[in-house]
């Protein structure tokens, strides 16, 4: 059996034997891209079944890529039935995207028999999603933030905080203005790019002074950065 993971089978003419390799080999091969994203998340949170869609997906795609294969009419029945289903599940972090087109590309190469070629690009791309979270290439440094803080309506909001931010932030960029509490408040949006090292402590403490205690938010998170 080790032979065939390292050989090219022909699947024009299906058989028992040869779809069980397939199945076998997308499922290993999902498994392993599935341990790998584990690996590479485990000082993070994340969406733990996420680890099954990428242990599973080779899987289907494998069994969709056999179904439809040399056959016109199952791939626009196929394409249709598609159409009719809606996935609502937003990607949280984008990197995922690429584990997931990862188990698609494995699952291609595992239901057209090149199991050498699936297990050469499993390892590889393993390889290298290890090595950039490594060396933390593939992690944004905390130095972009959205600043959300609440004012009192007396309150000029025009330069209140310019000496803050020339003491704290690199730059800074007044996003949104809108009023709250029945227009007795108002909420500013900032995106501030903070300087190194940076006593968050500090620029939080000062800011609560001119703002009168009121509520402050600094979030660094990207996903925030980018939605309203």
């Amino acid at each position: 059996m080790m032979n065939l993971f390292f050989m090219t089978i022909d699947l024009t003419e299906l058989s028992m034997t040869n779809v069980f390799y397939v199945l076998l080999v997308a499922t290993l091969l999902g498994g392993f891209l599935s341990i790998v994203y584990a690996y590479t998340h485990r000082k993070t949170v994340y969406d733990r079944s996420f680890n099954t869609t990428l242990l599973l997906l080779p899987l289907v795609i494998s069994i969709i890529i056999m179904l439809v294969a040399n056959n016109i009419a199952r791939a626009f029945s196929l394409a249709g039935v598609f159409t009719l289903v809606r996935f609502r599940t937003a990607i949280a972090d984008s990197r995922d995207i690429t584990y997931i087109l990862s188990a698609v590309g494995v699952g291609l190469a595992a239901s057209l028999g090149y199991f050498g070629y699936a297990i050469m690009i499993t390892i590889f791309i393993s390889t290298v999603l290890v090595v950039l979270n490594y060396f933390k290439l593939d992690r944004h440094h905390a130095s972009h933030a959205k600043l959300r803080i609440i004012i009192p309506e007396n309150l000029n909001y025009a330069n209140v905080f310019d000496d803050v931010f020339t003491k704290y932030v690199i730059s800074s960029q007044l996003q949104k203005v809108k009023t709250t509490d029945f227009g007795t408040m108002f909420e500013l949006t900032y995106v501030i790019k903070m300087k190194d090292s940076i006593n968050q402590k500090a620029f939080l403490d000062e800011l609560r002074v001119r703002n009168g205690n009121l509520s402050i938010t600094l979030t660094t998170d990207f996903v925030s950065l980018t939605s309203e």
